[in-house]
């Protein structure tokens, strides 16, 4: 812990000894598609609680739009979507990891439907989109454009049915609690200190701890995540000591809607699979310059393409055109796009959809084996807060909520039968820290969020 940037382990000066604990088997860090599946896993075998920094629905899991990608038409074929998501890797992904995770892909469709998800059908099929990157109708979604939705609504029932499975809403962790205190090599993880505006400060001890936090978009100006993604899974994980990587990965997406002084909102990647296209200022369709799959072109092929007509015609945005598609067509297809762009005064039927990449997805964050484990003993990560390797260098659309439920469940199960293993009593040893007085003024933080975000955009 010699490194001056690591010289604040804990944020609070503490006492464990006059500190309110909750004693659990497994503690999960975060309530989205992968903290939940990894709750229902670990509820087989023990106590559980989940803490959601915000409210249950405040994820990237409930705004997802696209959906889960899996390969459900015979047609296709698991090395074929294991071939496209090395492509998009740029040579950078775990091929192992990747087979691990897209092989079982098809069987968490199925496990998800039984759960009650019920996914858009065709035919008396599973409906199949197409979207960036993929050679193949691969995209299973619900509610056309609300997969992210429907998906949280259905795990977040389940899981409060299990027994045992506790769900703590607006508690923040502040630290994940090491022995010894100070973190790094030759510590284990033995639960975190929190924050509830109701309780105050309090240390829950656990066997087992998921870091299942989310990712990192609302560092950046432009981004098509809640406000709650600020990174905090990463930074509690490098002051305990655990090793990152891949941090400098950060995925744009190509769209989002832009319209000056409004809030960002997702232009899901989806639409382009159904066939909308991208004009610059002038009003030239211009993506066959640059790949030759065009529109559906890698997420980070796209983006930079983007950036580089309108640093080329001068403008702020391009345009994504689905006038083609119908004004009715759209809006059955894609309802909340739709609701979204006319909130604005867009007729997606008739008018062109202004559209610009925003921050979207953290690939970087804890870096873990296939199943989850991190370098440090009794934590595990999963979904957006882990770097797992399936992504590489850019990430393909809509691999993401299929790696939150498969690895989400992966480490739930492996948590909850290591738990099982270990003594019933958790050790309540005594945990003290204290920071030196600051001499300084107040830290602004407002100030230092915008000045941040400003700097990322």
């Amino acid at each position: 812990m010699a490194n001056p940037y690591l010289e604040r382990r804990y944020l609070l000066s503490f006492d464990s000894r006059l500190l309110p604990h909750i004693f659990t088997d497994v503690l999960v860090i975060g309530s989205g598609a992968a903290g939940l599946c990894a709750a229902i896993e670990a509820a087989q075998h023990g106590q559980v609680i989940v803490l959601s920094k915000d409210g249950i629905d405040q994820s990237n899991t409930y705004q997802a739009q696209g959906g889960l990608a899996a390969v459900i038409d015979e047609a296709d074929s698991v090395q074929s979507h294991i071939t496209d998501t090395l492509t998009t890797a740029c040579g950078m992904g775990d091929e192992q990891v990747i087979r691990d995770v897209l092989s079982v892909a098809a069987e968490q469709i199925q496990q998800l439907h039984q759960w009650g998800c019920e996914f858009d059908t065709e035919q008396g099929r599973i409906a199949l989109g197409r979207e960036g990157g993929h050679t193949a109708d691969r995209i299973v979604h619900a509610a056309g454009d609300a997969t992210g939705m429907v998906l949280s609504d259905v795990l977040v029932k389940h899981a409060r049915s299990q027994a045992g499975l506790k769900i703590f809403e607006e508690c923040f962790v502040i630290d994940l609690l090491t022995d010894p205190p100070e973190g790094g090599n030759g510590s284990s993880c033995i639960g975190a200190i929190t924050y509830h505006h109701r309780y105050g400060l309090q240390i829950i001890r656990a066997k087992c701890t998921i870091l299942a936090s989310g990712g990192a978009g609302a560092l950046w100006r432009e981004t098509s995540n809640p406000l709650i993604a600020t990174a905090d899974g990463a930074a509690i994980a490098f002051r305990a000591g655990v090793t990152l990587g891949d941090m400098e990965m950060m995925q744009f997406h190509p769209t989002t809607l832009y319209v000056a002084g409004g809030t960002r909102s997702l232009i899901s990647e989806a639409v382009r699979g159904e066939g909308g296209t991208l004009l610059n200022r002038e009003g030239v369709r211009f993506m066959a310059e640059y790949h030759e799959m065009g529109e559906l072109a890698p997420r980070d092929v796209v983006s930079r393409a983007i950036l580089d007509q309108m640093i080329k015609t001068g403008a702020t945005n391009v345009f994504l055109d689905v006038r083609h598609i119908g004004a009715e067509a759209f809006a059955k297809r894609f309802p909340q796009i739709d609701r979204q762009c006319r909130s604005f005064g867009i007729n997606p039927g008739d008018d062109l959809i202004p559209v610009h990449p925003a921050a979207h997805y953290m690939i970087g964050g804890a870096r873990v084996d296939r199943d989850g484990r991190t370098s440090l003993e009794g934590l595990l990560s999963c979904g957006e807060a882990a770097c797992t390797g399936l992504h590489g260098a850019n990430r393909l659309a809509s691999n993401s909520l299929t790696e939150a439920v498969v690895m989400g469940r992966r480490c739930g199960d492996l948590a909850g039968r290591e738990s099982a293993q270990i003594s019933n009593s958790i050790s309540a040893g005594r945990i003290e820290w204290a920071n030196p007085q600051s001499t300084r003024t107040e830290l602004d933080l407002a100030d230092i969020r915008n000045s941040l975000r400003s700097l990322m955009c």
